[in-house]
């Protein structure tokens, strides 16, 4: 999906929410529990409830990978269950990988190629290790990186957030320097909701990057706060819910439920768009 496609799904749905699959059978319906392909079930469900109030949707790799063949065969079920819909969504491998140039191709090939299993839209990337585990990923064309820069967990001041000798904060290093590796057609960056004060920030090292923002709802982030600084002329935002909408009720009612909660999201986005 290129940039002005992107924008293009966000202005005809009125919304630019992302919902996260983390699907942890745990916390499954009991009734799904020990159903053949239960969590492609519970997914199907969830999408089909949600597809028409959001514009992407966001596996996260562990939920799928701690199950072995069998979650990645649901997954790949998942993906191959969103590509086959009439209506469109893009889809993020939130797999946080970035290793050495020739391991970066394979992790870039396994979720990103056209012609692999997968065939997602984008993948999380981490950056620390530096521009040649970062530039395989953004080979293929229509094809989206998106970089952690400033993360919405506690442990984000250990390292995100220590300032060189300048007085320059490590993610703000990483915002800069890493726009010689992609452009605003090509790369993103992951921004906690819960950091939405530092989006004044983010955004003047970056002013028309999309942001992919997590931390809104379960992780206490405020979507108004979010729109306050982080907002752009394109929108700008893409901003992820997952366990307040996908396990938004245990019961027999699940699907109905997170289709309740993807709907008041995206009122709220569209009274701001």
């Amino acid at each position: 999906m290129t940039r002005q496609e992107l924008i293009g799904l966000i202005r005809e749905r009125r919304s630019f929410l992302c919902v996260g699959l983390d699907t942890d059978p745990a916390k499954m319906p009991e009734h799904l529990r020990n159903e053949k392909d239960s969590v492609f079930h519970f997914n199907r469900a969830i999408i089909d409830a949600t597809i028409d109030h959001c514009v992407a949707y966001k596996p996260n790799l562990a939920f799928y990978e701690a199950q072995g063949i069998e979650g990645l065969r649901q997954l790949k079920m998942t993906m191959d269950y969103l590509h086959s819909l009439g209506k469109p969504a893009f889809t993020i491998a939130d797999a946080k990988r970035g290793d050495i140039g020739n391991t970066s191709q394979q992790y870039a090939k396994a979720f990103l190629d056209p012609k692999g299993d997968f065939n997602f839209d984008a993948i999380t990337i981490a950056p620390y290790m530096g521009s040649d585990s970062v530039q395989p990923f953004t080979v293929y064309e229509g094809k989206w990186v998106i970089l952690l820069a400033l993360t919405s967990n506690k442990g984000a001041f250990d390292f995100q957030l220590t300032t060189d000798a300048n007085g320059t904060p490590l993610y703000q290093r990483v915002l800069e320097t890493s726009k010689q590796w992609g452009t605003e057609e090509n790369m993103m960056y992951v921004v906690g909701a819960t950091k939405a004060e530092m989006l004044t920030d983010v955004r003047h090292t970056v002013p028309g990057s999309f942001l992919l923002v997590p931390g809104v709802g379960a992780q206490g982030g405020s979507l108004e706060e979010v729109c306050r600084y982080g907002l752009t002329k394109d929108c700008g935002l893409i901003v992820n819910s997952s366990r307040g909408i996908i396990f938004a009720s245990h019961g027999t009612d699940f699907a109905e439920r997170a289709g309740e909660e993807a709907r008041k999201l995206q009122q709220q986005m569209a009274a701001v768009l």
